[in-house]
């Protein structure tokens, strides 16, 4: 082969691995430069990062405090009824005057219901849902615990230590979760959550109703 190809190829050979090592060189030390960026975008406005240095303030600091006695809009808490299922200091036995009891919050109770509940209550909210009888099935058929963890049943929404609570009470639970249910506080607005309160009284009468309670016009000749 001709030297003149030989010497070509070492040359293109050079050049093909000269990117690769620039690259891997500037990636593994820090420069104080700052990037080629050919898209600004927003990588270069003008803002003090987190603990960084601002003149404009006499403690220096970019990071300022909140101001005494503001709060985030809609994040008041003042109403503990609404919030926090409380009036004056015990459970609340009413809905907040903001949530009508109306077939509308029902319903809107048992889709929420059905989409954040059901998965361990069930759709009759006694326990039977699909995540709890499949761990039901797994402890019960593993020697011990399984992956070194146990299922606890969940709980029937039809228990008399269910029933008798005050309707604050079960929104509590929803917003914090009560034993080894979590809360869904962050995931449900309070709204939805009273409407899932709701909704969970309306499965308890139904299970437990007289035939007394049901209007005459009702009955169907019963």
């Amino acid at each position: 082969m001709p030297r003149i190809i030989i010497y070509t190829l070492l040359i293109l050979t050079l050049l093909a691995i000269l990117p690769p090592v620039i690259a891997a060189n500037a990636r593994s030390k820090p420069n104080p430069n700052r990037p080629i960026n050919l898209i600004q975008d927003m990588d270069l406005q003008a803002k003090f990062l987190p603990q960084s240095e601002n003149d404009l303030f006499a403690d220096k600091r970019s990071q300022r405090p909140q101001i005494v006695g503001t709060v985030a809009r809609g994040e008041t808490y003042l109403d503990t009824h609404f919030v926090d299922g409380v009036v004056d200091g015990q459970w609340a036995t009413t809905m907040p005057k903001q949530l009508p009891m109306n077939m509308e919050l029902l319903l809107r109770g048992q889709d929420r219901f059905n989409i954040y509940c059901t998965p361990c209550h069930g759709y009759s909210g006694a326990g039977n849902g699909t995540i709890n009888q499949r761990a039901m099935e797994l402890v019960a058929n593993a020697d011990g615990p399984v992956n070194g963890t146990v299922w606890v049943a969940a709980k029937s929404l039809h228990d008399a230590t269910v029933t008798i609570q005050p309707i604050g009470q079960i929104f509590n639970s929803v917003t914090h979760g009560v034993r080894n249910m979590a809360g869904y506080g962050s995931q449900v607005p309070p709204a939805d959550r009273w409407a899932i309160v709701a909704y969970v009284q309306a499965l308890q009468r139904s299970q437990n109703a007289t035939l007394e309670e049901v209007p005459t016009d009702k009955r169907g000749g019963l």
